[in-house]
């Protein structure tokens, strides 16, 4: 995207990134970066359940590729896809009971990427394929969700549980979704992941984007000034926003952003109060893409779909450009700040306070980690692996 002309006749993008600089260390994801490991420190959604299955398929997590499937006896396996004998991609593999066989040579991995098989060698590979491993990330299922530990192994935490997911009412049930609800756009969003993380700690941008710009968006209480409060918890930030409703009670809308990427944002369209019913899984694709793993508590099929952003009563995939430009979300708002934003040419204010909280919060985490630390929220003993999270919206006196 370019946004006109610099005054030398450069595109403004070219002009801005020759001036301007990000936050790498807080930017980046792939392996070996301040970010990137200590993204991996925790578990992220990498897919939905029933994306794994006797087909192979091609993901991509924390900048890289990886290939998911599902043997036939029900595991589900996530390795790298580049066979360790002689480099055919195990895309083209044949899924059997005990795991993957590769389309060249007939090895056979496990779902943790043992090798079980040589079909070539004396004796089916009796006295070789032990000592054979295809790189694999370890995987659980939670929540209608494929979940990965991409870190080092004798650190790796708990997968863990969350009270709002956990704890259904009378006729809820769980509903996954994989088309990035709350990014406004797309299912995959050409920016860095932190913009869009960010935008969980700045309820400011509500009643100005949502109330003004994108049209009959958000209810009426929602498109109201905030008094805005910020504290830290145990595994992030919370933001707690009050306004003032026309009868004289208060609207208090809780909010909060969890290490390492999700978002635990109240529906800005429910008529009634109660705990926050979704969270989303922020996936950062690569450091210029990202896309969200949600998982809700729902009463009805298909209701994660319905409460997809409209702008101007519309789906944002049904807008013209014209539109896109006339009732811009949160899409346009953060993708339209470039791949990465550009750190060095902002000017922070007092509303930016959020949003300056959880860089600060995650800077410490990268200080911990390069202590030798674990970093905030990871949990190892089976008896704590129930996350409590406090999101969601009450009216009070």
């Amino acid at each position: 995207m370019d946004y006109g002309q610099s005054p030398s006749g450069r595109t403004m993008s070219a002009y801005c990134h020759e001036k301007g600089t990000f936050r790498d260390e807080l930017t980046r994801v792939a392996r070996g970066t301040p970010m990137g490991e200590l993204l991996r420190r925790y578990w992220h959604a990498v897919a939905l359940s029933s994306d794994a299955t006797e087909t192979p398929k091609m993901v991509q997590a924390l900048g890289e590729e990886l290939l998911l499937f599902r043997d036939r006896a029900g595991r589900c396996g996530l390795m790298y896809p580049r066979c360790v004998h002689r480099g055919a991609s195990l895309f083209y593999g044949r899924v059997e009971d005990r795991g993957i066989r590769c389309c060249y040579h007939g090895w056979l991995y496990d779902v943790t990427g043992q090798c079980l098989e040589q079909p070539c060698e004396p004796r089916n590979g009796a006295a070789t394929a032990r000592t054979i491993r295809q790189p694999s990330y370890p995987v659980r299922e939670r929540y209608g969700l494929v979940f990965a530990y991409m870190g080092p192994e004798e650190r790796q935490p708990l997968l863990p549980r969350f009270n709002l997911l956990e704890q259904l009412g009378e006729g809820e049930f769980l509903e996954t979704d994989d088309s990035s609800i709350g990014s406004g756009g797309p299912a995959i969003v050409p920016c860095n992941w932190l913009q869009h993380f960010e935008n969980v700690m700045d309820p400011f941008h509500v009643p100005v984007l949502h109330g003004s710009f994108s049209g009959a968006q958000f209810t009426e209480r929602m498109n109201l000034l905030p008094e805005v409060s910020f504290e830290s918890t145990a595994r992030g930030i919370k933001s707690a926003q009050r306004r003032k409703l026309a009868n004289g009670r208060t609207h208090l809308r809780v909010t909060e952003a969890v290490l390492p990427t999700l978002r635990v944002v109240a529906n800005p369209q429910a008529l009634s109060d109660g705990p926050c019913s979704l969270i989303g899984w922020i996936l950062p694709l690569d450091d210029t893409h990202f896309r969200i793993y949600s998982a809700g508590r729902v009463a009805s099929h298909g209701a994660l779909k319905e409460i997809r952003a409209r702008f101007n009563g519309r789906l944002w995939s049904e807008l013209t450009e014209e539109e896109h430009q006339r009732f811009p979300g949160d899409y346009e708002a953060q993708v339209s700040q470039g791949p990465i934003t550009l750190h060095s040419e902002e000017h922070l204010v007092s509303s930016d306070r959020g949003v300056a909280l959880l860089r600060r919060l995650l800077e410490r985490q990268l200080e911990a980690l390069a202590r030798g630390e674990n970093p905030m929220g990871v949990q190892f003993a089976p008896a704590s692996d129930l996350v409590e999270l406090e999101a969601g919206t009450a009216v009070v006196e």
